[in-house]
């Protein structure tokens, strides 16, 4: 299989199915002639055509109202919100409109529709390019939110996603873009051609939305991660030298709860790191689910490890990411707790 970065894996994804399935348009600011921002859409406007691949002007509202309607009537669009920090213009059309459209119709009409958009900071973007808004749409009835953190799962994700009935909200963490990245800003970078989750089919597969991946078997203690947190928990892992066991969860809604419960039953101890900010952010949702379902396992207080209660500080980067240090902190509390 060859090697590909998240990018080419989520292009591949979307010239797959654009050429398996003819309903599926995908377009939003940049994506077409341009090739998005991030390069995500590169070559699909002059393989599929422009009417499959086109841009937008720039309005999130209009770009999600149009994909409801199309999605209303048969198509499978799949928009792009250029960073996921432009999404709050679209969240009427998103929540009151494609969330709830198959319910207040009785079942009548769906809203088999994909909202791609890149997430998270590590690239310098500042408070209005480096939000994690994922804990907004965990809220939402009727939305199914997804993110990866490999190559090889972000195809077989996006494909499972666009092939869904209902609206997904895809998160692309873009620190992973080109490569997977451990925390340590100091640090080369690591291309992902010398990780073996690159190597990814370049015809169709899925992975089916709703089921966790365990990335490191472990005894000492749980650590539930998602996106660029799955590559600092393994760094953090690593040079803490705890036995964590690593639970990708990949759809975040419908989360996977018999994969964290079996895996925090086994090892008495839960650690929940995400990039967003604490208070209200999904992380507490999983708190509260590893308490409901595995109260009487717990060997010590559930730990989380995030961004801060502000606005994504520029000048405080990396003290704001959360690191392997200090993530490694937490480990060292729940093992002595």
């Amino acid at each position: 299989m060859p090697a590909m970065t998240m990018v080419q894996a989520l292009n591949s994804a979307l010239d797959v199915l654009m050429a398996k399935d003819p309903d599926v348009v995908v377009f939003g600011e940049d994506v077409g002639y341009f090739g998005g921002v991030f390069r995500v859409t590169e070559g699909l406007q002059r393989k599929h055509g422009m009417t499959r691949c086109f841009d937008t002007p720039i309005t999130e509202g209009g770009i999600l109202a149009a994909a409801v309607g199309m999605g209303a009537y048969g198509l499978r669009p799949v928009v792009e919100i250029q960073f996921a920090d432009y999404i709050y213009p679209a969240i009427d059309q998103l929540i009151s409109e494609a969330a709830r459209l198959r319910y207040r119709s009785a079942g009548q009409f769906t809203a088999p529709l994909t909202v791609r958009t890149p997430y998270g900071g590590g690239i310098y973007g500042g408070q209005t390019h480096s939000q994690s808004p994922e804990g907004l749409f965990t809220h939402v009835a009727g939305m199914t939110v997804v993110t990866p953190s490999t190559p090889y799962d972000a195809k077989g994700l996006l494909i499972s996603s666009i092939e869904c009935d209902d609206p997904v909200l895809f998160l692309e963490p873009k620190r992973l873009y080109n490569g997977p990245f451990d925390g340590h800003p100091d640090r080369p970078v690591e291309p992902w051609a010398r990780h073996p989750a690159s190597e990814t089919p370049e015809g169709y597969y899925n992975i089916p939305l709703g089921k966790a991946a365990c990335v490191r078997e472990g005894g000492d203690v749980t650590i539930l991660a998602y996106g660029a947190m799955v590559h600092v928990a393994l760094a953090a892992t690593a040079e803490t030298g705890v036995d964590a066991e690593i639970i990708d969860l990949r759809t975040l809604w419908p989360v996977d709860i018999d994969a964290i419960a079996a895996s925090v039953r086994k090892t008495g101890r839960c650690v929940i790191v995400h990039e967003a900010t604490k208070t209200s952010g999904f992380g507490a949702e999983l708190s509260a689910l590893v308490q409901e379902h595995c109260f009487y396992s717990l060997e010590a207080p559930i730990e989380r490890v995030t961004g801060w209660d502000t606005p994504y500080p520029h000048a405080f980067e990396w003290e704001y990411f959360p690191g392997p240090a200090r993530l490694g902190e937490a480990l060292r509390r729940v093992m002595e707790g």
